[in-house]
């Protein structure tokens, strides 16, 4: 969930030079932002002082020490520099009193110069965000720039290749992306892009022609499976990347869900539709969420809707009145009577735990693997001025029945990290209508918060954290073949709170 406030960037500083006038204008939008929003209340000053203690890991000689309202700056015990505290927590007046602070400290520090400005602007923020919690963090301009650009996808046509002998082959097609649109598909032979002949070059090459800036256009020639050629003129967009992949197994649908883009939610119910679709609709989907670290909370959201009818899917509390909010399904669900098997491992995290949690307190999923990360924190982010951006932790998710994910993690209904002899007894057992996880789960989803740490690790304790199994799949085979299984491992969903 991302909440995104614009702002202008400064220019670059000179090279060797520090740029006081930059460095304070991050600091005030950064402390402006930072101490309202972070979960547990901090003051901007705090806030400031911590940041300052960057200084000394750039230059262990340097100490800065605030004390009876003044803020002294010191190297190798000499005195650099004494300023008076600002009278009041004012972000403007503490982010000044940081800079110049600073500047001081630049001029006599040549460790820091060499560090140079932006290695000072990280290490403020590295030594303030050490002391909240581990996801708020500094992403500097060109890290950002690409992050942003990952976020939204890269203007092109949609395709991936690669070389088949000394052609260039689709190697596969983003759904919805103008490439699809037009009928390309996998295993088609690109052969010309701008009239430009395509044999024997390298991907890259290919993959650099094929994108440009949003809105250009470029003409494309390629040969689909039948022989015949076809050329056309596209608009190059931004395509997000593709996370889902739909793979049919005799009568299941085993999708994977590699993370949250923008365009997640709508793949994910096109699969679905799709299978349903077909002369023969498959008796079983799986959601394969091994390995996903998350991505878009609403993505999540929206994916859990597909499935689910009216009804909450998840809550998120925090001390901004703008991060508290009730994530709720509407009326309408696909696939409703086919049984619905959602995978998930130790690497599951975020917003795939939001939509494991989801559709498991709702009665709608039986979850199989082990416990999940528990990343339940969520960010918002701000751009600041030198085209940086903060990621700040100002919200936690609970689920549907209101226990919080942050640290418990999803607690399978099916447990496969405990080896395959305990599977199969437990699948005998489901098979006799008998849930040996029923007590783990319901001692999960009791918890409320705050859950002291030791909680935490009893409660994940029945089913530890681990890689996906080989046997994770074939297990949620056999409970859509057996529904007594099935409906003995999905339990009665408990009421919603």
């Amino acid at each position: 969930m991302l909440f995104v406030v614009g702002r202008a960037h400064a220019e670059p500083p000179a090279a060797g030079a520090f740029d006081q006038q930059r460095v304070a204008a991050v600091y005030t939008e950064a402390l402006s932002f930072v101490a309202p929003r972070i979960l547990d209340p901090v003051d901007v000053p705090q806030l400031t002082l911590w940041g300052l203690q960057g200084l000394s890991t750039l230059d262990a000689d340097m100490r800065v020490v605030a004390k009876d309202g003044r803020l002294r700056l010191f190297r190798a015990d000499q005195l650099v520099l004494d300023i008076a505290l600002p009278a009041d927590q004012v972000p403007a007046a503490w982010a000044t009193a940081a800079a110049t602070l600073t500047s001081a400290g630049f001029a006599v520090s040549p460790p820091i110069r060499r560090a140079g400005t932006q290695a000072v602007v990280q290490a403020f923020f590295n030594q303030m965000f050490s002391r909240l919690d581990p996801y708020s963090r500094y992403v500097p301009p060109a890290e950002a720039s690409e992050d942003r650009a990952g976020r939204g996808g890269r203007a092109g046509l949609g395709v991936v290749v690669g070389l088949r002998g000394g052609l260039i082959a689709v190697s596969s097609v983003v759904r919805d992306s103008p490439a699809a649109i037009a009928g390309i598909r996998a295993g088609d032979i690109l052969s010309a892009i701008d009239g430009q002949r395509t044999r024997d070059q390298d991907p890259a090459t290919i993959a650099a022609l094929l994108s440009g800036p949003d809105g250009s256009r470029v003409s494309l020639t390629w040969r689909g499976r039948v022989g015949h050629s076809r050329e056309a003129e596209f608009v190059r967009v931004m395509v997000p990347p593709e996370t889902v992949f739909a793979q049919r197994f005799a009568d299941v649908l085993v999708v994977r869900i590699s993370g949250f883009s923008n365009s997640t939610a709508s793949h994910l119910a096109l699969s679905v539709q799709d299978a349903l679709a077909t002369p023969h609709p498959v008796d079983g989907i799986v959601l394969d969420l091994r390995d996903n670290r998350g991505g878009l909370l609403r993505q999540a959201v929206t994916a859990a809707d597909t499935f689910l009818p009216a009804g909450v899917v998840a809550t998120t509390v925090g001390r901004d009145p703008d991060s508290m909010n009730v994530w709720r399904s509407v009326e309408g669900e696909l696939a409703e009577d086919v049984p619905l098997v959602i995978l998930v491992d130790g690497h599951t995290a975020s917003a795939a735990e939001i939509l494991a949690a989801a559709l498991a307190d709702r009665g709608r999923a039986v979850v199989v693997g082990s416990e999940t990360v528990g990343k339940g924190m969520v960010q918002t982010i701000d751009p600041l001025p030198d085209g940086g951006e903060l990621f700040v932790t100002w919200s936690q998710t609970l689920a549907p029945l209101g226990w919080p994910i942050q640290g418990l993690g999803v607690m399978p209904q099916v447990c496969t990290s405990l080896g395959p002899e305990a599977l199969n007894r437990q699948m005998t057992a489901l098979a006799a209508g008998f849930q040996p996880m029923a007590g783990a789960i319901g001692r999960s989803r009791a918890a409320r918060l705050p859950v002291p740490a030791p909680v935490v690790g009893e409660l994940r304790a029945p089913c530890p954290a681990s890689e996906g199994r080989e046997w994770d799949l074939a297990a949620a085979r056999r409970l859509i073949a057996d529904p007594a299984a099935y409906a003995a491992a999905l339990l009665a969903p408990l009421e919603e709170q």
